[in-house]
């Protein structure tokens, strides 16, 4: 009889244009289409700053060490313009309006600090709204310093070598695929997180407020069914709806990098497709599952409960802010899958699924993420039962 429930709502759910939209539809072509926009935008961004002729306003004595030193700067560093001001409070104006992208001040008696073989002190003007003009100005005086401490060496008769007592160098023993998990590891799960909820959603709603506005629930009840049978029909169409979005997404993400070709490293393309893995994604599915139970069973009381189908999107909407926040936290760095995140909902599916991206996987702490889930999910169902077991949530 539950199966007989979940073929005849699992028919009327497919024959739901909006349902099938949210479902299916949107999660195959958001990916693609944001995957494509963001790797535009980024590239014209990078190859704009890198291009972008930008006017550096100095004050001071023109034809100075700084002033020349920048005009012979090759343009393949970044092209500039030099505008030499007579004060400060000008070039400073200039600024603010966006006359000029970057200012210096270089004082009068900078030539002797530097034959004095003394710091010569240079002031850089910025404005921090304009993004990238501090690290342009970085790179220009890094070439500039470098310059003038070997011209400093050479007159000192000193060997660089000499004056460096400590050579640092820091070696990464992570591998690419850790590196990868810890890093983007907590994207994967959000999409999952989002789309499964917004999966839930529709069926939810249609399948128990829909059945009340539309007169169609009593005739239901009045069949040889029980409640209880009738719920986990139902349930089990909302379940997979979820399920099927949060794949759907996934496979719009995995065309956005196959076809679409985002991603042209191939060292990172090998990584990701060693990740995606039949072992990885069965592992991935027994946390989503549960999660996406406890995503049905927290609906469902709220579908059966509201009068509407808008009033029950109305309460639900929210709350799906409340469930998809917790997974941003897969983006912060330095919070690890432990025994206390493991017990917190959500939270623990996405590091989960962030340790099981990077291989660094401990299975004493995913078999306890899965009870807390799975525990979660069972209390979901119950409460789902007793609120549809009451006459006066179900009858209009």
């Amino acid at each position: 009889m539950i199966f007989t429930i979940f073929k005849k709502e699992l028919k009327d759910t497919l024959r739901d244009r909006r349902t099938l939209m949210m479902m299916l539809v949107i999660p195959v072509l958001i990916f693609p289409i944001i995957m494509n926009v963001f790797v535009s935008i980024s590239a014209s961004f990078q190859k704009e700053a890198a291009t972008k002729k930008i006017k550096i306003g100095m004050v001071g004595e023109k034809n100075n060490f700084l002033f020349q030193e920048l005009k012979a700067i090759p343009a393949t560093v970044g092209p500039k313009e030099i505008i030499v001001y007579k004060d400060t409070l000008s070039m400073l104006a200039d600024l603010k309006n966006d006359s000029i992208q970057l200012g210096t001040f270089v004082p009068a008696d900078f030539n002797q600090y530097l034959d004095s073989m003394k710091p010569a002190p240079i002031v850089f003007y910025h404005n921090a709204t304009d993004m990238g003009m501090q690290e342009r100005a970085e790179v220009y005086m890094k070439i500039i310093e470098d310059k003038a401490k070997q011209a400093r060496f050479k007159k000192l008769k000193i060997d660089e070598a000499k004056v460096q007592p400590i050579v640092t160098e820091y070696r990464n023993i992570a591998s690419d695929k850790e590196m990868i998990g810890k890093l983007a590891g907590g994207m994967l799960p959000y999409i999952f997180i989002a789309f499964g909820f917004i999966g839930c959603m529709y069926p939810a709603i249609d399948l128990f407020t829909g059945e009340k506005e539309r007169g169609t629930i009593e005739t239901l009840l009045t069949t040889p069914v029980a409640r209880w049978q009738i719920l986990f029909g139902k349930m089990g169409v909302v379940v997979l709806s979820g399920l099927t979005a949060a794949t759907a997404a996934l496979f719009g993400l995995f065309m956005s990098i196959e076809v679409l070709d985002v991603v042209d490293n191939k060292e990172i393309l090998e990584i990701i497709h060693s990740i995606l893995s039949v072992k990885f994604i069965l592992m991935l599915y027994s946390l989503l599952i549960p999660l996406t139970i406890f995503f049905a069973g927290v609906m469902i009381p709220i579908a059966v409960y509201a009068k509407s189908f808008k009033e029950a999107q109305s309460i639900i909407t929210p709350l799906n802010i409340v469930m998809v926040l917790p997974a941003m936290v897969g983006f912060f760095p330095g919070i690890e899958l432990n025994t206390v995140t493991a017990c917190i909902p959500v939270v623990n599916i996405v590091l989960a699924t962030k340790e099981l991206i990077a291989g660094t996987l401990d299975f004493g702490l995913v078999a306890l993420s899965f009870t807390v889930m799975l525990t979660l999910a069972v209390v979901a169902v119950i409460v789902s039962y007793k609120r549809f077991d009451k006459e006066t949530n179900v009858v209009m």
